[in-house]
């Protein structure tokens, strides 16, 4: 007998120590610096936290919060256990959606079906991608997953109260998260009181449970992110404010049908095939009820996400589980017509079946080698003497690696000494079509930008920089107020030393390249050619990421 529980958190917690690639800025500028800065003092808030109306709840945050403060305790702080520690951390935050799996599939579609869908989830290459990073996505996808597996789905049960206020209770939390979860649970709770619509004091029940659970949430939720700004901060109504703004469609905007045509197939695969006829059996009249809300669940939160113009893959993780019970039904009844199922899935999956390992090749791509360049050289600077590292900047497209949260260089604390390109929205109201961030006007002319706004020569002293980045929430008159002094280290993509004039106006400057690493493809042209750095004055002639 598989113990299910200690399956999940070896296989999460492995992943989660074995990942070495960048995935999303959100990883860390959400997450790891927000808790970092709030411990240690130092780190890089972004636009988010600073802005006059910040958008962000401290409470994803927070839950590293005790992770660094025990290393700071223990001394341990200057020890690879600040990367590792929050990583097991997450690792048994994203368990929690394959073990409360179990129990959701077996509410709703019951227990023959268990070990497939736990089997599908822990193959799961969306998973194994995002579940076990540090993603406000991913804790959002197990605690709803955890209260789906609560909820009253067979309310002719005498014992149907029972669940209700944990599943009020995990949905709150999932909400202060991620305000958005909200959607899913309009859905739920609608769905509920329709089937409770003859019965008054159920429904009078359900409410007056809803409404006490929303209240005392919520109140916590201002109290503590009122708390951290310094002002009274209710952060899911700015979050939603600001996203009804054409704020959102700055970060991009994709066709209605992005959902369909590029979300589901990446987040299902490769079990696309026993998700598409999980739903086909799931329309037929003989369906269960609870598996036909579940689809109804899945259709309602991608038409309402389909809506917005911004839109991105891991929008609608919460749903891949459910998606996971749809398919579990297919590979269950495929197997057993015409003849008793016997034993574990584990021992009894067609040979077809094996199709859904096909995502470990890939997996293990985007664990170790896609973009593991701009995790390498954050430990590689970390690692530097401080007289080889007195002021860095990054000339990269904004928040392409981690920050103090991997570096953990107090002596670096200073926005002057350690700088990067910013990408600040359009928050005055400006017309996203037209407006242009820092990081857009300096891959219009990176040669342009190094000569009118870095000094011509370098200064050895290498002075901290009087505006490496615009300042979120801080007005200024001139609309692009960047002004920089030369760093002692650059780091950037090799793409940028292909145009025209770059390599050679650093090398007339005095920077000599001395460190660079390189795994696999990238999307983003200005993101190709692996990682570099350039130093001022080095005569280092070897190279490599191991240096």
């Amino acid at each position: 007998m598989v113990n299910r529980p200690a399956l999940a958190v070896v296989v999460r917690v492995g992943i989660a120590l074995a990942t070495t690639t960048f995935f999303q800025p959100d990883e860390y500028f959400q997450s790891l610096e927000v808790a970092h800065h709030a411990v240690f003092g130092y780190g890089q808030l972004t636009w988010e936290w600073l802005a006059p109306k910040p958008i962000r709840s401290v409470v994803y945050p927070a839950l590293n919060v005790p992770v660094y403060w025990l290393l700071r305790a223990l001394a341990l702080d200057d020890t690879s256990a600040l990367i590792w520690g929050p990583k097991v951390l997450h690792g048994f935050v994203a368990a929690a959606t394959d073990v409360w799996l179990v129990r959701l599939t077996r509410r709703v579609v019951g227990e023959r079906y268990v070990d497939a869908a736990f089997y599908l989830s822990l193959t799961a290459f969306f998973h194994g991608l995002s579940l076990s990073r540090s993603i406000s996505n991913s804790a959002e996808t197990s605690l709803t997953t955890m209260a789906l597996s609560y909820f009253p789905w067979d309310i002719a049960l005498p014992s149907w109260r029972s669940g209700v206020r944990k599943t009020l209770i995990l949905a709150a939390f999932a909400c202060a998260i991620r305000p958005t979860n909200a959607v899913i649970w309009t859905y739920m709770f609608a769905w509920l009181l329709w089937k409770l619509r003859r019965r008054l004091k159920d429904v009078l029940f359900l409410v007056a449970n809803a409404i006490a659970v929303g209240l005392v949430v919520a109140t916590a939720l201002l109290a503590l992110d009122s708390k951290y700004y310094g002002e009274l901060t209710f952060t899911p109504l700015n979050f939603l404010l600001t996203n009804a703004s054409s704020v959102s469609l700055f970060y991009g905007r994709s066709p209605w049908h992005f959902y369909l045509t590029q979300a589901v197939p990446l987040l299902c695969a490769p079990a696309v095939p026993w998700v598409l006829e999980g739903v086909n059996r799931a329309t037929r009249p003989t369906a269960p009820g609870p598996l036909r809300a579940l689809l109804g669940l899945i259709i309602w939160t991608i038409s309402v996400y389909s809506l917005a113009g911004h839109k991105e893959w891991r929008f609608i993780h919460p749903l891949l589980p459910a998606m996971h019970i749809l398919a579990a039904t297919v590979l269950v009844d495929s197997f057993s017509e015409g003849r008793p199922a016997r034993g574990g899935v584990f021992s009894r999956l067609k040979l077809s079946h094996w199709l859904l390992t096909l995502s470990l090749p890939a997996l293990v791509y985007v664990m170790l080698f896609h973009e593991r360049a701009q995790i390498e050289v954050m430990h590689y600077l970390r690692r530097l003497p401080p007289e080889q590292s007195m002021s860095i900047g990054f000339l990269m497209p904004c928040h392409s690696t981690p920050w103090q949260a991997y570096l953990h260089r107090a002596d670096l604390a200073s926005d002057g000494v350690l700088w990067s390109l910013g990408c600040e929205p359009p928050l005055e109201g400006q017309n996203v079509s037209e407006y242009r961030d820092q990081t857009d006007v300096f891959y219009e002319s990176p040669v342009r930008y190094l000569m009118t706004r870095f000094p011509q020569t370098v200064d050895p002293a290498f002075p901290p920089s009087p505006m490496p980045r615009s300042k979120p929430g801080v007005a200024t008159k001139d609309l692009s107020p960047w002004r920089h002094e030369w760093p002692q280290n650059l780091v950037l993509f090799g793409a940028l030393l292909e145009h025209d004039g770059v390599q050679e106006l650093l090398r007339e400057h005095g920077y000599e390249e001395v460190w660079q690493a390189e795994y696999g493809w990238e999307g983003d042209w200005r993101r190709r050619g692996g990682v570099r750095v350039w130093r001022y004055g080095s005569t280092v002639s070897s190279l490599g990421g191991d240096e």
